[in-house]
Order: C-alpha cells, then structure tokens, then sequence
C-alpha cells in the first residue's frame, strides 16, 4: 500500500517549502493555520478579510497556507503544520487509514456535477462500458477516484479493466489533449475549463452516481484546544457562502484572476458547486463509511477505517 502514502505526499518537494515557512508558529502561539486550495469558499474568506478582523476578538491571529490539492493539504495537517482546511469526501478516507489525527467539523451538500468523466469530442468512445482496455486519468486519492469507482461498478466494467493514469490536474489536462489517454476524471474549476477550451464530452458526471461532499476538518489537537476558533472560522465561512450563492457573478469576477480563466468558465463551475456550510450529520457521516467500504473493498485501503471515529457532529 505504498501508493497511499504516496497520494498524502504529492508534491513533496514544493509543500516542504511550503511547510518551511509556516512553521515557525507553533500550536502555543494564539494562531489557526488554515490551508486552502485555489478554488472554493476559504478562498473567497481569505481574499474578503472578515474572518481576521471575528478572530482579533478573541485575540487570535490567522495564517493561510495554499495546497494544489486534498492529499498534501492533510498530509500537512498530518504533520502538524495547519490547523484547519477542506477537501474533497476522498482525500480524509485516505488520511484517516494512514493515521492522520484529523477531525471532521462541517461539510457542503452533494454538488454531483462539479465532477465528470471526460472524453475528447472526436473520441468514439460512448458509453462508462467502451473505457475497458482504455487508459483513464485521474488524480489519486482524490474526490475523482470515488467518481470512477462508482461509474465503473454501475456500468458492469471491473476497477482492474481500465488502466488508470494517475496525475495531478496540469500534468492530466496535458496528456489528455495530446490524447495520450482516453478519458479524464476531473473536478471543477478544470473540469469547466477542459469543456470551453478542448470541447471534451461529458461520458459521465456524479449525478446518480456520487455525492462529492466538500467537508472541512481541524487536527483533533486544535479543536480539543480551541473549539470557539472553530465555530468563529465556521461561521465566517457561512457568512461567505451566504454572499457566493447569491451573487454569482461577482464571486467569479472574484475568483478568476486567482484561478487564472475567464470569468464565463469560472461561472459555470460555481454554477455546479453547492452551498450551506453545514455541521455533519449522522447521514453524511453514512455516506462517507460507504465511499471508505468501496475504497477498502477493492483493497485500496490497508485496514478498514470508522469515519464516525473522526466526525464532530450534529443532528441526523
């Protein structure tokens, strides 16, 4: 099971960088580092500064820490070097089986069409059935590897009859537009992008198949010692999410000079995205041991993991 913690430590090199000059404060000092990816709502609470000026209050200062994806973003909560941050329903799954102390605090309802199985518009491929034999890219231990799982299981096609590609979302665009593979697994904002640049063919995206929750965990050690930081940090999040559904527009006028594509194209991605930052549920909590069943089941896993073991919830 090497490749497990191989998915935790993508981008080792640039993260110990990254981790180098974070650091420095120390879980004594009155500080929550929050790691962030360059899309989604802690982007938006960064860039709108409330949530440093709720945190002053209570005599708390914040640091924001920016990851390429779920896997690494966990790996460095693993490590102790951020407090707080999200991803995606797969990423914990595999963070929790290799041991990291992380601790399930909030999460965002099912968005099933911000994640696609992509084809090239010319490929003759048609169907979940016609990926046998094909090489499918995809970033590993991500939301994406879920999504892939589930299509295959629904269409009949065996997890061992297609030849996945793992790679990070540039190196995945690039191989599948010099059509050095068949397919894509991806997430938005790339999703929206590979659509408007390339013309790619949505073979299938989760609905029917997946929930892709986006959930927001703290180390257990943070919130053990600072549940009020917590609660203030969940409801700045709420604040901002309350503004993005309610103005779309404006947040991708916000967001795409960030993420680096036009604002119609950031659009479309916010428009399949969910909203409500909500506490996690007995329900959800469900949801999630089923997607760590499968993952365990195809021998993914190392050791069966009990998400209930990792979740701060609330109601059903």
């Amino acid at each position: 099971m090497n490749w497990i913690k191989q998915a935790l430590v993508v981008g080792a090199v640039a993260i110990s960088t990254t981790l180098a000059g974070i650091g420095a404060s120390s879980a004594q000092d009155k500080v929550v580092r929050i790691g962030f990816q360059k899309y989604g709502k802690l982007v938006l609470l960064k860039s709108k500064g409330t949530l440093e000026e709720k945190l002053k209050e209570i005599g708390y200062k914040v640091t924001w820490t920016e990851f390429p994806s779920g896997p690494p973003l966990l790996e460095a909560l693993n490590v102790g070097a951020i407090d707080f941050g999200n991803t995606g329903e797969a990423p914990p799954i595999f963070a929790q089986a290799a041991g990291a102390p992380l601790q399930y605090v909030a999460y965002e309802p099912p968005a099933p069409r911000g994640e696609a199985i992509l084809v090239p518009k010319d490929s003759t491929i048609k169907s979940i059935s016609d990926l046998r034999g094909k090489k499918v890219a995809l970033n590993k231990g991500s939301n994406v590897h879920y999504l892939l799982v589930k299509a295959l299981e629904n269409a009949g096609v065996k997890y061992t009859e297609i030849e996945p590609v793992f790679l990070a979302p540039a190196d995945a665009r690039a191989a599948f537009e010099r059509g050095a593979v068949d397919a894509w697994v991806i997430w938005d904002p790339f999703q929206a992008a590979a659509e408007a640049a390339t013309g790619a063919r949505t073979l299938a995206d989760g609905t029917g198949l997946v929930a892709n929750y986006q959930f927001y965990f703290s180390s257990k050690k943070f919130l053990e010692s600072n549940p009020k930081v917590i609660d203030v940090v969940l409801a700045q999040l709420s604040e901002v999410d309350d503004w993005a559904k309610g103005d779309i527009h404006a947040v991708a006028e916000q967001l795409a000079p960030a993420i680096g594509l036009p604002v119609p194209v950031v659009e479309v991605a916010l428009r399949r995205q969910a909203y409500g930052i909500k506490p996690v549920t007995e329900n959800v909590i469900a949801d999630q041991q089923r997607v760590a069943d499968s993952f365990f089941a195809l021998g993914l896993l190392p050791k069966k993991i009990n998400i209930s073991d990792a979740a701060r919830r609330s109601g059903t």
